[in-house]
């Protein structure tokens, strides 16, 4: 299985600026973006998995609640870095896992509706508790606004940088930032795995209740 943390003498300028230059880095945005970061290749047939185990991936690609437990993993490093850092998939089909700048600040929603979660900008004292999507009075204001949440998708990272302008401090505070990326994709395929070994994938016939217009006899 492959290993993406890779080990780095933190005390040698020379083994911390190889490392960053020789990271493989992937586009932010696309490729004619010109606009790169850190990031990992993490296709399918590049896991360095047992067939039996590719092949049941490909199949589990297509269910939402595998997605569910990986976005777990990738939120708590984005938390973790205050949102200032974040990992997201980018590609065509979604393989490479790239490290991208972001922000986090307070949004304009005051309140929200306790019964459908509806979000709104003003607060319950300026227009009442009706919730305008679902009609209950359920309203509430919010005790501390939600956070707004983004990334910079088109912004790059350390691209032509000249690392030996850089002080010791900083440039090893980039390798430990990396080497936490690098580690959140072990983190990923680790528990892609346990997964692989937990789960199977089946097929299952949902019935769906859907709203119909019928005829109706009036009451005499």
């Amino acid at each position: 299985m492959r290993q993406y943390f890779k080990q780095v003498d933190l005390r040698s300028r020379k083994a911390m600026t190889s490392f960053l230059e020789d990271h493989f880095r992937y586009p932010t945005m696309n490729s004619w973006n010109n606009s790169t970061s850190y990031a990992n290749n993490m296709k399918v047939y590049k896991l360095g998995l047992p067939a039996d185990m590719e092949e049941k991936l490909y199949k589990m690609l297509d269910v939402s609640e595998f997605y569910e437990e990986l976005r777990y993993l990738i939120d708590e490093f984005d938390e973790s870095h205050n949102y200032l850092w974040q990992a997201g998939f980018n590609g065509r089909s979604g393989g490479y896992l790239v490290l991208y700048q972001g922000f986090a600040k307070p949004s304009e929603y005051k309140s929200y509706c306790r019964k459908c979660g509806q979000k709104n900008y003003k607060s319950i004292t300026e227009n009442g508790n009706k919730c305008g999507r679902c009609g209950a009075e359920a309203r509430v204001d919010f005790i501390k606004p939600p956070l707004q949440i983004g990334t910079y998708p088109g912004k790059s990272t350390d691209m032509d940088e000249d690392f030996e302008e850089w002080d010791i401090y900083s440039l090893r505070k980039r390798v430990q930032l990396v080497q936490e990326f690098d580690r959140l994709c072990d983190d990923l395929l680790a528990r892609t795995v346990e997964m692989l070994e937990q789960y199977d994938v089946v097929e299952e016939t949902v019935m769906r209740p859907e709203k119909i217009k019928v005829l109706c006899e009036v009451a005499s």
